[in-house]
């Protein structure tokens, strides 16, 4: 089965090639020769997944999916959130977003966060959706080399690590994207 992911992220790209299986043909963007710049302009994490979806069967005509993520925290109202990736403004910058989140929670002593991903599938004229949840902490400093996004000032529950320190076989079983990439398969496996 081929299907395109529809994100322009290299590191998404292979967090999710390393999940899936054999059966399945991951394309990227690039690979259907789309360079567009799908603008995510929802005020939802499921609605720009859908949007980003949706761009690539309407204008392609292929079975893709899309994701956005976001990070949420508890003492921000639930901010960055959607606009996680813009948190510091445009252009985006992982460094800069870390800088503002981490001075945001200075005098805060709730750093309760999570990372929530939604998955939207467009499959044979057929929509679906699917999430992933990974409840945590922001750290006061960054903590490893790996990852990339916000991984080095989170800490997921339970771990003593930050994303940034696991390798990538260890985050992706316990990771928001992870966890959604993980029911998309787990769909398609049992999609006929």
């Amino acid at each position: 089965m081929k299907l395109v992911f529809a994100t322009n992220n290299l590191n998404k790209l292979k967090e999710v090639q390393e999940m899936l299986p054999n059966s399945i043909e991951l394309m990227s963007l690039k690979d259907i020769n789309c360079f567009d710049e799908i603008d995510e302009t929802e005020t939802t994490l499921e609605g720009n997944a859908k949007l980003k979806a949706d761009y690539i069967t309407q204008k392609f005509g292929y079975n893709c999916f899309a994701d956005d993520t976001g990070l949420e925290v508890e003492s921000l109202d639930g901010k960055p959130g959607v606009y996680s990736a813009r948190f510091a403004g445009e252009p985006s910058n992982a460094e800069n977003n870390m800088q503002k989140l981490l001075a945001e929670l200075q005098n805060k002593k709730n750093r309760k966060a999570q990372f929530r991903t939604a998955v939207a599938l467009n499959i044979n004229d057929k929509k679906f959706l699917f999430e992933g949840i990974c409840k945590g902490e922001i750290l006061k400093s960054k903590q490893g080399e790996k990852g990339f996004g916000y991984d080095p000032i989170f800490k997921p529950k339970g771990f003593d690590l930050s994303f940034a320190e696991m390798d990538s076989e260890a985050k992706n079983k316990i990771s928001h994207r992870g966890i959604a990439i993980q029911k998309l398969i787990d769909f398609l496996n049992d999609y006929k």
